[in-house]
């Protein structure tokens, strides 16, 4: 089978990296993490990744307790580079070369970020990690995948979800009677509010026609049926 997706953008969230402990940096789940990355790598699909610090530190909970919300998110900024220097460990592990790139400047542990030099990067074959979100307080790491995959021009940007398979009406782990969605377009998800990314996010993948995949991390070859075309999860598009 040929890749449907030839070029992709994998949004992690910190909360995936860190297992069933739920904090910190799990060896184990960055292993497996790194062998479906292997999976689409050995297919000739050019990954990059954006990975969110929420197992570490989140900007937002620091705000709600009085913190100044700037210095909150840069905090979180650094969670997603420790995170990110995890991930670039786990991948280099198993022969996959890696590449971790910046929006904030830290030159002796990461490349700062360069638009041309990553889609580079991307074309030698090489995994590509956004690190430090967009860089700026007050955005989200989703909206840094939207925007980084509009940057790189990513056909597609892959929703890595811990436990869940797509988008739901509403909470099925609470709601019994929640209904999943195949199919849905980006006015649904910020007019219904699902609460899948934010209404930046949502807003940047409109305007450029990135269509989004939804779909559970924790089943084994989930991410390369993504990529191939078979259906997984929530897809998210025109």
């Amino acid at each position: 089978m040929q890749p449907k997706y030839h070029r992709v953008l994998l949004k992690l969230s910190g909360e995936a990296l860190a297992g069933d402990q739920g904090h910190g940096l799990d060896p184990v789940v960055l292993r497996r993490i790194s062998l479906e990355i292997k999976e689409l790598t050995d297919a000739g699909i050019q990954v990059a990744l954006v990975v969110g610090g929420g197992n570490i530190w989140r900007g937002a909970r620091g705000s709600a307790k009085g913190m100044d919300r700037a210095q909150a998110d840069y905090m979180g900024m650094l969670a997603t580079v420790i995170n990110a220097l995890g991930l670039q460990d786990a991948l280099e592990q198993i022969d996959v070369d890696t590449r971790c790139m910046t929006a904030i400047e830290m030159r002796q542990i990461a490349e700062p970020y360069i638009r041309r030099r990553a889609i580079r990067h991307l074309e030698k074959g090489r995994v590509v990690i956004f690190a430090s979100g967009t860089g700026n307080p007050y955005f989200s790491t989703d909206t840094t995948a939207a925007l980084r995959a509009a940057e790189i021009e990513a056909e597609v940007i892959l929703m890595a979800k811990r436990g869940v398979d797509g988008v739901y009406s509403a909470d099925p782990k609470e709601d019994p009677n929640a209904t999943k969605f195949d199919r849905l377009d980006y006015l649904e998800v910020l007019n219904k509010g699902l609460g899948i990314m934010d209404a930046t996010a949502a807003s940047l993948c409109m305007t450029n026609h990135i269509p989004m995949i939804v779909f559970d991390f924790n089943e084994t070859g989930s991410t390369l049926k993504a990529v191939m075309g078979e259906p997984v999860g929530t897809v998210i598009g025109d």
